[in-house]
């Protein structure tokens, strides 16, 4: 998950960069009003994490302009401001949460998790699509209730692809996402493309020529890829 984190407080910013990266999250982490409108555009972030007191600007304009032209993105409201009235004036205007500095991580992650989870359309933590089961706290993958040994980098892959149902992945978010870089690593994706589909079976990963891949929640048909 690509979290967008704008916080303009050095140290507890940087502490929620550090946590969140350890729970094995893409952070980008900006410190201005005028950066994180950038961001948005440039990076397509799955969940924002919004300070309100920026200074080139309130981060309340901001959570207007995160509704009006990003309406499906989860925003975490993370502010000095406690009151009833402020909380309300948060959530009112489109905040999916609101959590009061200072916070402790662990609830801060918590309630990222639970965020993901809703956002994702799983609130049990499992993903299944027609026999394949991710659970995503135990990272257990099974195929009709038979238990897969995948490596690390396979099981990220899966893992991308199960959480985007019906949407193609393109080869360079996936080499992004699996091996830190946007370049050319000649055959790497493949080489784990093909050892995961050898262990959970064909019919699951759909190949989308020139494109990137997919995991179908219907039946592939027969010559789809």
């Amino acid at each position: 998950m690509k979290i967008l984190l704008i916080e303009d407080d050095l140290d507890l910013g940087n502490g929620v960069r550090i946590a969140l990266v350890d729970q094995g999250l893409d952070v980008i982490w900006v410190r201005r009003k005028e950066d994180a409108l950038q961001q948005l555009d440039a990076c397509a972030p799955e969940l924002v994490l919004l300070d309100l007191g920026l200074p080139d600007g309130d981060g309340m304009s901001l959570m207007t302009c995160l509704r009006q032209q990003f309406k499906g993105i989860p925003v975490i409201i993370l502010t000095a401001r406690g009151t009833l009235h402020d909380r309300l004036c948060g959530l009112d205007a489109g905040a999916d949460d609101y959590l009061v500095k200072p916070f402790v991580l662990a609830e801060l992650l918590a309630r990222v998790r639970a965020l993901a989870r809703r956002s994702y359309g799983f609130e049990n933590e499992t993903i299944e699509v027609r026999g394949l089961s991710l659970h995503v706290p135990t990272r257990r993958v099974t195929v009709r209730e038979r238990n897969m040994d995948l490596t690390a980098s396979e099981y990220t892959l899966l893992e991308l692809l199960m959480l985007r149902t019906d949407r193609v992945l393109t080869r360079r978010f996936l080499e992004e996402r699996i091996f830190g870089t946007k370049d050319n690593l000649s055959n790497a994706l493949d080489v784990h493309m093909g050892n995961l589909r050898r262990k959970i079976g064909d019919g699951y990963v759909r190949t989308v020529r020139g494109v990137g891949y997919v995991i179908d929640t219907v039946p592939i048909q027969k010559g789809a890829g």
